[in-house]
């Protein structure tokens, strides 16, 4: 490789980076910036007296735990909440 196509890799490497790490501040804004929201959604339904309603499939989930049956029981609560799996992973570890 000549000098300029290793000046020119260099670049797109960089550029690379440069754009990564954008990206993951946006992320990581965004995350936090809903994390506000919600916690602002649940004071104002606290404050109105309203209860928020049960997950859906709450009681399958609940059922799996209990027979330990952890990873099942992530998936369900995945598939009834369309959250990520983390969210739901830890969602399942204050069942228990």
């Amino acid at each position: 490789m000549d000098t300029f196509g290793a000046i020119a890799l260099f670049g797109l490497i960089l550029l690379y980076f440069v754009i990564e790490s954008s990206a993951t501040k946006t992320r990581t804004d965004l995350t936090r910036r809903l994390n506000r929201l919600e916690d602002k959604v649940d004071l104002l339904l606290k404050h109105a007296g309203v209860e928020e309603p049960p997950l859906p499939r709450q009681d399958e989930v609940l059922a799996l735990v209990r027979e330990g049956k952890k990873i099942e029981a992530i998936k369900v609560y995945r598939e009834a909440t369309g959250v990520g799996l983390a969210e739901a992973k830890r969602a399942v570890e204050q069942l228990t």
